[in-house]
């Protein structure tokens, strides 16, 4: 297949997975919510109740961003973004990437619900406000980097498709 065929395809794609955010919901949703109950269930005990778990007196609310919905989408995007990624490499990468992603989420929620139990409200919105709004994307940039150097990707998303496309319009 010839380059402009794939990279149609792999725009195509990503559209795709860009309007597939409420499919992606309905399975890392109830993924990352029942393992972060299994988690704290030996601490906690914590009760299911529609969309959100109490501890003692405490409820935990889940919304959209507790289950990092933006980091698989992303981690998506950069992989068909970025050129000469196969279709077999593009899964791995996604799947092993999309694993390290949903650990790291559980072991976030932990700590934040427990600082929320153990040290109060004020540690908990200071905390979970640096973990999402900061260590979250600086921790996809380093996933994204781990993985290119793990599965040998020499190619720069969008950027490389950029200069290809620059370097065919001038032959």
């Amino acid at each position: 297949m010839i380059y402009r065929q794939q990279l149609f395809l792999r725009l195509i794609l990503a559209l795709v997975i860009a309007f597939s955010y409420k499919v992606i919901y309905l399975i890392i949703a109830p993924m990352t919510f029942y393992f972060s109950y299994l988690m704290l269930k030996p601490f906690y005990h914590p009760e299911i109740l529609e969309g959100a778990m109490r501890v003692d007196s405490t409820i935990l609310n889940f919304v959209p961003a507790c289950y990092a919905l933006l980091a698989y989408l992303l981690l998506a995007l950069l992989i068909v973004f970025t050129k000469d990624i196969g279709l077999v490499k593009g899964i791995k990468m996604f799947v092993l990437g999309s694993f390290i992603i949903l650990v790291a989420n559980l072991i976030r929620i932990f700590i934040i619900v427990f600082v929320l139990i153990e040290k109060g409200v004020n540690y908990f919105n200071t905390l979970h406000l640096v973990t999402w709004k900061i260590i979250s994307t600086i921790f996809v940039v380093v996933l994204w980097i781990w993985l290119g150097k793990e599965f040998k990707v020499k190619t720069i998303p969008v950027y490389s498709d950029l200069k290809a496309l620059i370097s065919k319009m001038k032959d």
